[in-house]
C-alpha cells in the first residue's frame, strides 16, 4: 500500500502577517466605530419622534380649542354624530392628518370621534388635567390603539373652561418615520465604512512594505536577535537618524566612544565634541576605513546611509594592531641599529686586523682606545644629560640607527633632565615618534642633523626635536597632527598619519600641549610641553612598570609617524 500524505490541519485564527492583522483590525474598528455612532444617532431618534409627534398633537389640540364656536356648539348643542362639533372635529382631523380629534365636555362625554358610534360615551383616559386648565402632552393606550397625545382645556369667551379637546397622532406613523430613517442612516454608515476600509487597505499596504510581510513574531524574533546581536558583537555600531541624531549604541560603540546612553538623541558634535570621530560619524567625512583616535584608541571607522535617511557607523579597535605594527617597526629599527653596529665592528675588526698584520702594535692600541673611548664619550654624553635610562637608552639607540643612515644625531647642550618622571613610557613614546619622523625627514638631504633638547622647567618637562628637513608649510601645522593626514605611501602593515595625533592627545591628555613651527636654519621644530611630567624634588618618582601611561593593549609605547 502507498503512503498516504498526512491531513492537513485547519488552522483557525488571526493570520500571521503584520499586513493581514492591522488590516483585520483596522476594518474591525470602523466597523465598529460605524455600529456605535449608528447606533447613537438612534437612541435618542425615537424619543425625539415621539417628542416631535406629541408637540404636533398638542399644536393642532391647541389650534382646534382656539376656535370659539366649537365652545359655543359645545353648550348649544347634544352630542350627535351629526352635530357641528362633530362636523368641525372631522374637518380639523382630515387636514391636519391626526388619527382623531376628540372634543369632550367636563363630565369626560365625548362629542366627537373617528367613530361616531363612541359620541356621547365617556373617554377611555382621564382628562383631569386638561380640565383642570393644564396642557398635556403623552404617548398613551386608548380605544384606538397606541398613540401619540395632545390635551388642552377647551375655554369659552369668558374663559371659563367648558371641556377638553384631545388629539391623537397614530404611533405607527412615528415607527414608520424612525424606519424609514434607518436606510439613509445606513448608507451614510456604510459610506463611512466603505471610506474607512479604503484608508484601512492603504495604511495596510504601508504597512506591508515597511515591514516587508512579516508577522508580529517574526518582528519580535528580529529585535530580541538584534539586540543579543549588537550588544554581543565586539564591533561598535552607532545608529543615526534622518537628522544626524543618535539613536543606538551598542556596549562596544560605549566603550570606544567613552561615551553612555545618556548621548542617544543628541549629534555626534554634542556627545563626542568637535573633532574628527564625529566629522566621521556625521558623514562630513567620506571614505572606507577611515582612521581616527578617540582617547587612547586608535578606530577604524566606516559609514554606511540606510532607506530612512540615516546611517549606521561600525568602529573597529585596531589599536592592538597597530601597537603591533609599530613594535614592528621597532623590531626594524633594533635590527637596522645591530646591523649598523656588525658593520661598523667589522670594519674595525679590520681595521685592528690590519694594524696587527702590520705589527704596529703601538697604533692597534691606540685605535682600540679611541674607538671605546668614542663609544663611551657618547653614551656618557646622554646619562649625563638624560637621568632617566628609558629616555637615555632610547636616544643612544637612536643615534647608532641615524649614523647608519647618514643623520647625525645630536643631544642639545641646554638638555638637562632629572631621574623624576612621573611617565617615562609616555615620554618615550613622544620622543620616540618624534625623532624617527626628524630621521625620515631629513634622511638622505646634505648635512643631514637632527637635534633633540629634553630639559625641566620646574614640574614640567619639555621636548624640542629640530632637524633640517624641508619643514612643514604653515597652511599644514595643524593639518599634520589630523588623523589619517598623510602625504606617504603606508606600509604593507598599517596606515599611515596617526603617529603625531597620539603624541598630541598624549602630551593633551597630561595637560600639556604639542605643536610645531620652523627651526632656524630651515626645517622643522616640535615642541612638546608635559606641565605635571616630574615629581616635586626629593620625592620618589613613580615605578616605570607602575606608570600612568596607557597599558598596551591601550596606547602603543612608540609611532612612527610618516605624516609629512
Amino acid at each position: 500500500m502507498s503512503p498516504t500524505a498526512p491531513a492537513r490541519r485547519l488552522r483557525l485564527g488571526l493570520p500571521r502577517r503584520v499586513f493581514s492583522q492591522v488590516l483585520l483590525m483596522q476594518l474591525a474598528i470602523a466597523a465598529g466605530v460605524a455600529v456605535l455612532a449608528t447606533g447613537l444617532f438612534l437612541a435618542p431618534l425615537g424619543d425625539q419622534l415621539d417628542d416631535q409627534a406629541m408637540r404636533r398633537a398638542l399644536a393642532i389640540a391647541q389650534t382646534t380649542a382656539q376656535q370659539p364656536q366649537i365652545a359655543d356648539d359645545l353648550r348649544g348643542t347634544a352630542p350627535s354624530p351629526d352635530g357641528p362639533v362633530q362636523r368641525n372635529a372631522e374637518r380639523i382631523r382630515k387636514a391636519t392628518g391626526a388619527e382623531y380629534v376628540v372634543v369632550l365636555d367636563k363630565r369626560g362625554v365625548r362629542w366627537s370621534h373617528t367613530d361616531p358610534g363612541r359620541i356621547g360615551g365617556t373617554v377611555s383616559t382621564d382628562p383631569g388635567e386638561a380640565l383642570a386648565g393644564r396642557d398635556v402632552m403623552e404617548i398613551d393606550e386608548g380605544t384606538l390603539g397606541r398613540s401619540a397625545r395632545g390635551k388642552v382645556p377647551l375655554r369659552d369667551e369668558d374663559g371659563e373652561i367648558v371641556g377638553a379637546v384631545s388629539v391623537g397622532i397614530a404611533y405607527d406613523s412615528v415607527r414608520a418615520r424612525l424606519i424609514h430613517a434607518i436606510p439613509g442612516l445606513f448608507a451614510y454608515a456604510g459610506g463611512a465604512l466603505a471610506v474607512g476600509a479604503l484608508a484601512a487597505w492603504l495604511i495596510s499596504r504601508r504597512v506591508h512594505r515597511q515591514t516587508r510581510d512579516l508577522a508580529f513574531s517574526d518582528i519580535a524574533a528580529l529585535l530580541s536577535e538584534r539586540e543579543a546581536m549588537l550588544h554581543g558583537i565586539r564591533e561598535g555600531v552607532v545608529a543615526l537618524d534622518r537628522g544626524g541624531r543618535i539613536r543606538l549604541l551598542n556596549d562596544e560603540a560605549q566603550r570606544l566612544l567613552g561615551i553612555g546612553e545618556e548621548t542617544v538623541g543628541r549629534s555626534p558634535d554634542e556627545a563626542l565634541g568637535a573633532g574628527r570621530t564625529s566629522d566621521v560619524l556625521a558623514g562630513r567625512v567620506t571614505g572606507t576605513d577611515l582612521l581616527t583616535v578617540r582617547g587612547p584608541r586608535v578606530l577604524v571607522a566606516n559609514r554606511m546611509p540606510t532607506g530612512d535617511g540615516g546611517a549606521v557607523a561600525t568602529l573597529r579597535d585596531r589599536t592592538e594592531l597597530d601597537r603591533l605594527g609599530r613594535e614592528l617597526d621597532s623590531t626594524r629599527g633594533l635590527i637596522d641599529a645591530l646591523r649598523a653596529q656588525d658593520h661598523e665592528h667589522a670594519n674595525r675588526m679590520h681595521t685592528l686586523l690590519g694594524l696587527l698584520e702590520l705589527e704596529m702594535y703601538d697604533d692597534a692600541v691606540e685605535f682600540v682606545g679611541e674607538v671605546v673611548g668614542d663609544h663611551r664619550a657618547t653614551s656618557e654624553q646622554v646619562t649625563e644629560k638624560i637621568r632617566d635610562p628609558l629616555l637615555a637608552a632610547l636616544l643612544v639607540g637612536k643615534a647608532t640607527v641615524a649614523a647608519e643612515r647618514g643623520v647625525a644625531l645630536w643631544v642639545s647642550d641646554r638638555t638637562r633632565l632629572p631621574d623624576r618622571l612621573i611617565d617615562p613610557h609616555g615620554l618615550v613614546t613622544i620622543v620616540g615618534n618624534l625623532v624617527d619622523n626628524a630621521l625620515d625627514a631629513v634622511a638622505g638631504t646634505p648635512h643631514a642633523r637632527v637635534e633633540v633638547e629634553l630639559r625641566a622647567d620646574g614640574r614640567a618637562a619639555v621636548l624640542v626635536v629640530r632637524d633640517t628637513g624641508p619643514g612643514i608649510p604653515p597652511g599644514q601645522r595643524e593639518l599634520i597632527f589630523t588623523e589619517g593626514w598623510s602625504t606617504k605611501e603606508p606600509p604593507a602593515h598599517r596606515e599611515r598619519g596617526i603617529g603625531l595625533p597620539l603624541v598630541r592627545r598624549l602630551a593633551e591628555r597630561q595637560g600639556g600641549s604639542a605643536s610645531v613651527g620652523e627651526a632656524d636654519g630651515g626645517g622643522a621644530e616640535f615642541t612638546v610641553v608635559l606641565p605635571e611630567a616630574l615629581t616635586e624634588p626629593g620625592e620618589r618618582p613613580a615605578l616605570a612598570g607602575a606608570s600612568t601611561a596607557p597599558a598596551a593593549d591601550e596606547e602603543p609605547r612608540t609611532v612612527k609617524e610618516e605624516s609629512r
